[in-house]
């Protein structure tokens, strides 16, 4: 097993977030239009933090191949991933000013400053853990997704949300990233080890709170 698997295998409730009430409804198609929208908000919010993280990354990389992968990542938030949640929130009827003057939500507040913390009080290899729930964990719920015998392509709303996830583009990113946390990880003694097990369940507890913060808004 990769590192990846290693912790989440070891996760009590890793499961619960890939599997959670809030993904079943959007492979069915039965999400309530408005919890997705709260959904889709707050992830604004998130990738903006998500962006300030890779600046991180950069700060706490010791050599230019990592500093190279972090600026990577920025670009591809800053130049690609930012417009394009724009554009799709615009479908849902979310305009873009609108998401300049969104507050926060309690769970996303959570799960971005404990991402950003972290990073700045921990190692590179800390940060990536940190953030490994959300790069990688989408992914294995694209995957998984698309696997289930009940989740549902025609007439679903949110077949174009499966369908990013689970698309070839974004395993292969999903991949490079699993590959960098190997490589970070591969000399951990036990004690980081079971630091990084605290990190990763720790980030995948604030994902919980972040798709249940999504399944109780119905307004």
């Amino acid at each position: 097993m990769n590192t990846y698997q290693q912790l989440s295998h070891t996760c009590p409730n890793y499961r619960e977030y890939i599997e959670h009430g809030f993904v079943r409804q959007l492979g069915d198609g039965s999400l309530p239009a408005a919890a997705f929208r709260m959904y889709l908000q707050q992830d604004f919010l998130f990738l903006i933090h998500f962006t300030r993280a890779w600046g991180l990354a950069i700060y706490k990389s010791a050599t230019l191949p990592h500093m190279r992968a972090a600026q990577a990542g920025i670009n591809a938030m800053l130049d690609t991933e930012i417009g394009l949640h724009i554009e799709y929130c615009q479908q849902w009827g979310i305009s873009e000013q609108s998401l300049y003057t969104l507050d926060e939500h309690p769970a996303t507040v959570a799960y971005t400053r404990y991402v950003l913390d972290s990073g700045m009080n921990g190692s590179l290899a800390e940060l990536h853990i940190a953030l490994a729930p959300c790069m990688l964990g989408y992914a294995e719920i694209g995957r998984w997704l698309s696997e289930q015998p009940w989740t549902e392509y025609k007439d679903n709303p949110y077949q174009p949300w499966i369908a990013l996830y689970a698309s070839e583009e974004f395993q292969r990113a999903a991949q490079a990233e699993s590959d960098l946390l190997d490589e970070l990880c591969a000399e951990f003694t036990p004690a980081q080890l079971k630091r990084a097990q605290h990190i990763f369940n720790t980030a995948t507890n604030m994902e919980i709170a972040f798709w249940q913060m999504g399944l109780d808004h119905t307004d």
